[in-house]
Order: structure tokens, then sequence, then C-alpha cells
């Protein structure tokens, strides 16, 4: 990925793109010598993971309140047109910035040197043409006009394996996010071009919890001290749009202080299909790990929202709600406790069922169980927790006296 400054590379965004859609075309320069309406716009730069890559994200605007909360979240990189100078000069004045600036088209550094290109794209036959080149700017930003999906999915495809950098810009976090998640793989970056401060915490929210994929969780081992059939209860199924592997499920109990890791049930079993999709997670009042470091219960989880997904090693990603079912099954009651602090107790209730797992421990190489179904677990069995604070409101841990039990 090339990068113009320590911090973030830029790129320029002209307000018209006819003489950039004529060099995309390759016509006579003759034909491409109006100039685009100077505007002052001001982007910033960070980088943020998604997909094990990194992700630049800059930020169009001529809001003074949206740069102040971009520099306020380490964003310190702005473009300015070459006439306002004044303006980069008055934003210097509060804030530590790096001014960069437009000249006809392009965008220059402070020692004059050209950094990027852009490109508006109002046709599938200008997205065709547009190909890495050799002498194209290591940075490129495309404006897409009319569809953003499959276009995006086509520039991806385009400029994978090549040193160039494709930015697209997004007028909502929202499109923003097929950008970088096209193909997977997705764009190098994105410019949010808004004048609305919320556009800005959002995208970095969404960016945030984007950067908990691949990070690990601590899970402590945990030894069965109860188990006891607990009659019926409205238990919760959530089907994923992900399939889970061995090893891996979603963090569940009922206290937030610790959450079990419940079993996807992906593994074969001689009474039903597998289902890699699905967990089997528990009654409507257990919590459930979210993004953000939050939790919600079971009963709030509907399609669409978002869950993290962790395995064996506490490794978390994060999945998409399908669908979830709410029905009334037979439940038994699990309780532990962890070697280091054999005073607080951690519970979980269950559906009573052979599907139904809890994810063991890992040790050493050999062949191992990865998790033990609730049927046949039994006092003194070993199984993975995450220990917590227990102390919640809307989800968010906060310090507090609570008692649980």
């Amino acid at each position: 990925m090339a990068v113009l400054f320590p911090s973030a590379s830029f790129v320029d965004v002209p307000v018209t793109g006819k003489w950039r859609s004529c060099r995309l075309m390759n016509l006579a320069s003759s034909k491409c010598s109006k100039r685009a309406r100077s505007l002052t716009i001001s982007m910033c730069s960070t980088y943020c993971s998604m997909s094990m890559s990194k992700k630049l994200v800059w930020i169009w605007t001529e809001n003074k309140e949206v740069m102040t909360a971009a520099v306020e979240r380490g964003w310190n990189t702005f473009i300015f047109s070459s006439h306002r100078r004044d303006f980069a000069n008055d934003w210097l004045s509060i804030a530590l910035i790096n001014p960069l600036f437009i000249e006809e088209g392009d965008l220059f550094d402070v020692e004059h040197r050209r950094v990027a290109a852009f490109y508006e794209i109002s046709s599938p036959q200008q997205l065709e043409q547009l190909q890495p080149l050799a002498e194209q700017a290591e940075n490129i930003i495309i404006n897409l006009l009319d569809w953003q999906v499959i276009p995006a999915e086509n520039i991806v495809a385009a400029f994978q394996g090549t040193q160039k950098t494709v930015f697209a810009v997004s007028k909502t976090p929202s499109e923003a996010q097929i950008f970088v998640e096209a193909l997977e793989l997705g764009l190098g970056g994105v410019v949010l071009r808004v004048e609305d401060v919320k556009a800005v915490l959002e995208l970095k929210d969404y960016f945030d919890k984007r950067h908990e994929v691949g990070s690990k969780l601590d899970l402590s081992e945990a030894s069965v001290t109860h188990i006891q059939v607990a009659g019926m209860g409205d238990r919760v199924c959530v089907d994923l749009c992900s399939l889970m592997r061995p090893g891996e499920g979603l963090l569940v109990g009922s206290f937030a202080r610790g959450l079990f890791l419940v079993h996807s049930e992906c593994l074969e079993s001689n009474y039903i299909s597998s289902r890699p999709f699905r967990v089997n997670a528990g009654p409507v009042h257990a919590y459930v790990a979210v993004p953000g470091g939050k939790t919600c219960y079971l009963s709030e989880l509907k399609a669409g929202k978002e869950v993290i997904v962790v395995d064996q090693s506490g490794m978390q990603r994060t999945a998409i709600v399908g669908r979830v079912k709410i029905e009334t099954r037979p439940l038994i009651l699990v309780e532990v406790k962890i070697d280091s602090d054999n005073q607080t107790l951690y519970g979980i209730l269950l559906q009573n069922a052979e599907t139904v797992a809890l994810v063991s421990p890992r040790h050493g190489n050999g062949h191992q169980t990865t998790a033990i179904t609730v049927t046949s677990l039994k006092v003194g069995d070993k199984v993975l927790l995450r220990v917590q604070g227990g102390a919640r409101h809307t989800g968010i841990e906060i310090q507090e006296f609570i008692v649980e039990k």
C-alpha cells in the first residue's frame, strides 16, 4: 500500500469529472483543458484493520466541527484548494494538522509532489477502461456516479496484486462499508464526503468494531461444579449468515460476569444433520457478546444484528444474524468455577439436547475433545469461560456494585 506520509496517504476529489473522464478515455489533452471548479475541501486519514489488510479513510468536508471530530480521533492530515492556504493556516492555529493542497485536479504535497489522481465513473464503458497503469498515481480515488456494489467488485478484481491504492467516494458510512467489504478484500480505502459529525462517528465506530476481528479474547478454564435439570423455558437458536468451524461458537451466560463459549451445531450427530450456521444459545434472558465489548440479551437479537464468533484460542470475528428462533424446550443448568477464584460462581441454562455443547479447553497437539455435549457433561469437566465485569447498562460495562445469583 502506498504511504506518502508517516500517518497517511491522500488523493484529491474535484467537483466535476470532465477532465478526468477525458484522461480516462485517453482523449487528446486539448479536449481536457477545462479545469474543475475549485472548492475548499478537507480530508483526514486513518488506518483501520479489515479482512487482515489496512484500510485508509479520508473525510471530505468544509465543516470545522467535522474537522475537530476527526482530529480528536487521530485523523490529522487535511487537504485544501490551492487558493485557500489562509483557511489551512486557520485550522493550523487550532489543531496540529498536515495540510495538502489541490491544484488542477491533482493533489500535491507541500513540496509540490503529485501524490494522487481522481476519476469519475458514470458508465460501464468507463469502468471497463479503468485499468492499473504504470503512469497512474500510486493513489487513485474513484467516484461512482451510479451503481456501487458491482463496480466496486470489478475495481477490486482489476487492481488486486498491484501497488495502487484505490479509494471510492462515499456519502454515508453504509456506502463506505460496501466499498471496504467488496469481494471480501475490499478497496484500499474510502473518502467519506459529509458535513455531518454523526457520519464521522458512525464510520469510526464501524472500523473500531472491525478492528476487533482477528484479535484474541482471554478465555479461562473453568470446572463444572453443578448440573441440574431445570424444567421448561424459552430458548433461542441463533442462525448466522456465516458458517462456523469446529471449536467456534457464541459467548453466552446467565450473568455478564462470565460468558460460556457455546459450540455451534457444526459437528455431525446420529440424530440430526449438521447445521454449522446455528448456535442453540440458551434462554431469552441470557447475555450474548456483541461487537464493541458489549452484550445484549438473546431476546434482543434479530436478523441484521451482529454478534462475535469466538474459537477455542479466543480468536474472534464478527457475524451477522440471519434468523432467530425462540421455542419452548427443556433446560439444564450448568454452574462452574475457575481455579483462581473459588468463590465466584458462573452459570448458564441451555437446552437439554445432544446437539447443544460447550467448548472445552485445548491441551497439547494430540487428538482432543473440541466440545462436550450438555447431555454427557459431568462435574469436574473443563469448559471455556470469558470472565469480565458484571455490571452492565444497556450492554455497556460499567463500574458499580452489583449482586447476581
